[in-house]
């Protein structure tokens, strides 16, 4: 199908451009930016008139939980909180049931999701076998199968040696292993930050040490094996700081943060709010303005949804009890549109954090909007704001501790590869 985007403020950060231009797209690709090819003919015009036309958002982690949890989501219904969220390419993490340690778990999902055509689904394989920690998987088949990156998701490495085994064979591949910086005996059995909320709540607690002693590590290993490296949901001031040494000394190192660790902080869990709590903890007010400085210098290149959507009973035990995370693809934008509201970020640099700062990370070729490029389009009016119902929510998961907050930038449309698959007119 032919379309033409037409009226629009169009911005795509990968390629410094800001300004009032139509886009034009024939079948899965952008054949014009500005003038349409002599004798194209559009099948459908979307006038986007005081909208913004961004590239698709792509989020480098959520866990998508089929197959084997699908009561708590199903890729069917990940997919589409997705496209409502403007998000066209999600890269799920490794933790299923089976874990994506093997091409066929791999060739599943990739069917599974091509059948849905709402968004691109790109697939983390497993570090380890079974995301236990000990033995590497085949990571030359997972890439073959089409994995991206590699990761052991939240599941600790038994040791320093596995780790660096790791990152040696990771490396001969070409492959961009994603850490999660976390020592497991620092963080013991906490739930939430070592600071005052947690010691008058007399909640387990989990120090900042916890990752910046990890970070120390990881990047020791990461220069010694020169591996790619990606740290995946920093939370410390602390991790920020020695990420940006080790960057400006040369290190090609990465690092992402989860949206909600840009806005909340320690305070937010002081009622026992089991929405709040996540992993890693929510920290202090210090930490929350060091990451969106970090954000906003490039140190922290991409944004990311961490999306962890739960059954209603993973949130409704004692808070040590329940089960951490957020489901959050359909706030991506919105708390991102927000640090602009606050003048964290301009709004090219807050749109380059969703699209093309993360698909650089692994060379991938989405999020910017040239001629040849994947028709992944995310349309926003800026001035309209929103507020997220949670009996509304596509995702199976409801929790978040966002129900009822305002946000800027109504989606109005998302295209993927061409094809609107999501529209607020028929929401």
């Amino acid at each position: 199908m032919s379309i033409s985007i037409i009226n629009g403020r169009l911005i795509d950060p990968a390629h410094g451009i800001d300004d009032q231009l139509d886009l034009h797209i024939d079948g899965e690709f952008v054949v014009a930016v500005g003038d349409a090819p002599a004798e194209f003919a559009a099948a459908e015009v979307i006038d986007a008139r005081g909208c913004v036309v961004s590239p698709g958002l792509v989020d480098l982690a959520a866990s998508l939980r089929e197959p084997g949890y699908e009561h708590k989501a199903t890729l069917a219904s990940e997919a589409a909180a997705a496209a409502r969220g403007g998000v066209t390419t999600v890269l799920c993490t490794p933790d299923t049931n089976p874990v994506i340690d093997n091409s066929a778990v791999v060739e599943l999902i990739h069917r599974m999701a091509r059948k849905l055509g709402q968004t691109r689904i790109l697939t983390t394989g497993a570090l380890t076998r079974g995301l236990m920690g000990e033995q590497l998987s085949e990571m030359a088949a997972l890439k073959q199968a089409g994995c991206v990156a590699v990761s052991n998701a939240r599941a600790p490495l038994a040791s320093t040696l596995v780790e660096r085994r790791a990152l040696e064979y990771a490396a001969t591949f070409g492959l961009t292993v994603f850490l999660r910086p976390e020592d497991r005996h620092l963080r013991a059995a906490g739930c939430a930050h070592e600071g005052a909320i947690a010691t008058r709540l007399g909640l387990p607690a989990i120090p900042s040490a916890a990752e910046s002693v990890a970070v120390a590590r990881d990047l020791a290993l990461a220069e010694h094996t020169q591996a790619k490296v990606h740290f995946r949901a920093l939370s410390t001031l602390s991790a920020a700081r020695m990420i940006h040494e080790a960057q400006a000394a040369g290190l090609a190192v990465t690092a992402d943060v989860a949206a909600h660790q840009l806005h909340l902080t320690e305070m937010d869990v002081d009622d026992f709010n089991a929405e709040c709590h996540v992993s890693p903890p929510l920290r202090t007010l210090t930490d929350r303005d060091a990451l969106r400085r970090a954000v906003a210098d490039g140190t922290i290149a991409a944004i990311c949804s961490d999306h962890q959507p739960h059954e209603p009973d993973a949130k409704q035990r004692p808070f040590p009890e329940t089960e951490a995370g957020i489901s959050s693809l359909e706030t991506l934008l919105g708390l991102t549109l927000r640090l602009v509201e606050e003048k964290v970020l301009d709004l090219p640099t807050a749109l380059a954090r969703v699209t093309s700062g993360p698909a650089d990370i692994l060379g991938l070729p989405y999020g910017r909007l040239r001629v040849g490029s994947p028709a992944d389009v995310c349309i926003f009016d800026p001035q309209r704001h929103w507020t997220l119902d949670v009996s509304k929510m596509r995702s199976e998961g409801h929790n978040t501790p966002f129900d009822g907050w305002d946000f800027p930038g109504r989606i109005t449309h998302t295209l993927f590869n061409g094809r609107v698959v999501y529209r607020a007119a028929d929401d």
